[in-house]
Order: C-alpha cells, then structure tokens, then sequence
C-alpha cells in the first residue's frame, strides 16, 4: 500500500491484527496517517504485516491477548514508540468449537470468553490508564452478528461477542464522556478465521446477502475508521451492525 504523506497526529492499537479483519482495520488507520501498534500470537506473520503496513508508521508486539503481562507490554511499547495511544481496537477473538451447545466443553467456554471478552476488557484498562483516562480518545470492540442473534453450532463464540456488546456498553458510560467506546458487528467477513463458513460454496453463501457478496476486510476498515473519527463525535454506546443486510431476510414473509 501506498503510505500518506502527513501523519495525522494519532495513534492506535489494534489486536489480532496479523491478518483478516484486525489487518483492514490497521491499513485503514495508517492511509489516514495513524500510527499503529498490532497484536497477534504469531511472530513471523506479526513481522510481515508490519512491513505490509509500512514499518516507519507501525510497530507489532507478538503474544497471547488474554495474556495479562501481553495486554500491559503492548500498550507500553505503543506509548514508548509513538508518545500516546488514542484509539482501541478490541479483534483479537476465537472459535474453537463448532458444535451444539448441550455438548460444549466448559473448558473450552472459558477459553473462549477469556480471549473474546477479558482480554478486551483488559486492554481497555490499560489503555485508559496509560493515556485515554487523561487524554481522551475511541475504543472500538468486534463483536458479531451472532451476538444479536441465535447462532446454532457456535453458541460459545455468539454468547460471548454478546458479553463483548454488553462490555462496550459499561465502558461507554463509565469512560464518558473522554473516551467514546462503540462494537462493530460483522455479518460473514471473507477471512481465514471465518472460511468454513463460505469455503466452496461463497456464491451460494453470498446469495443470502441482499447487497450479493460476503463482506472484506475493508468493510469493517472503513466502519473502524468512522468511529474513531471526529465525524462520530456523538456517537458512543452502539453497535453498528455491518452485515449486507442479511438481517433484512429475517422477517415473516
């Protein structure tokens, strides 16, 4: 990509973003002149994003995100890099399961809400002690679909992208009115974590989605970008559901 030329002053951590939807919100941010510090738990794939990414501009810091001593060394290379952090992006999640709830392995429940949701809810401490609390600036949590709605086989991941607009809403109304804290809720994006649901058979799953195609990273780019800018000033507490409008088929009729 082609990096802009003048920076825009602000800063941004983005967690799994190695890739998929956490890399398109990361290239959105840096095309208008952020500086960007990204997570993911893989080193190698960390290093080349960050050189995708333009390595003048951006800066990784490879770990676990449910990882607490990850959470604090990421934000602080954030603040040592770049001086401040004034946005939050909450991607790093899972989905290790694919099944009926009934047989859900508690174990893996547990692993599910702690990088899904605690792990977000622990980097939103952090960054609101490092800079936000003073400062002021944007969180934006990943949610789904499928934490406004039923989602049959991966109810683990639904239930807990519903803690994760749940978590959104405290934080908007506790870190208000310096920090705005929004959830982004994405339909079928076509990533490597969501590919089992459209692999070898995408014009069939497009088909269900009225604007005729899954999603892209850049979607959801985009809708990060708007919600940590100054246009959405007044905006705090929502969900923005970004789904092609496969919710309007879920009427009577």
């Amino acid at each position: 990509m082609t990096a802009p030329t003048e920076l825009s002053g602000r800063v941004a951590l983005v967690t799994g973003a190695s890739r998929g939807i956490g890399y398109g919100i990361a290239e959105a941010f840096v095309a208008r002149g952020d500086r960007v510090c990204i997570t993911g738990r893989n080193e190698e794939a960390l290093k080349e994003a960050v050189e995708r990414l333009g390595g003048d501009r951006v800066i990784g810091v490879a770990g676990k995100a449910h990882d607490e001593t990850h959470q604090a060394v990421a934000v602080e290379r954030t603040m040592e890099a770049f001086g401040r952090v004034d946005f939050l992006v909450n991607n790093a999640g899972t989905n290790p399961v694919f099944g009926p709830i009934a047989d859900l392995d508690l174990n893996v429940a547990r692993k599910v809400f702690e990088t899904n949701v605690v792990s977000a809810l622990g980097f939103a401490q952090q960054t609101w002690k490092a800079w936000q609390g003073d400062h002021g600036g944007a969180i934006v949590n990943i949610a789904s679909v499928a934490g406004v709605s039923a989602s049959p086989f991966i109810g683990a991941y639904g239930i807990s992208k519903a803690a994760m607009i749940n978590l959104t809403l405290q934080l908007a109304h506790e870190f208000a009115p310096g920090v705005r804290v929004n959830a982004i809720a994405p339909a079928v994006v076509k990533t490597r974590f969501a590919q089992a649901l459209y692999e070898g058979r995408e014009a069939e799953a497009a088909a269900a989605y009225p604007l005729g195609r899954l999603g892209v990273p850049s979607d959801i780019g985009g809708a990060a970008a708007f919600l940590t800018s100054d246009q959405s000033d007044w905006i705090t507490g929502q969900t923005l559901v970004v789904d092609g409008g496969i919710f309007l088929n879920a009427g009577v009729g």
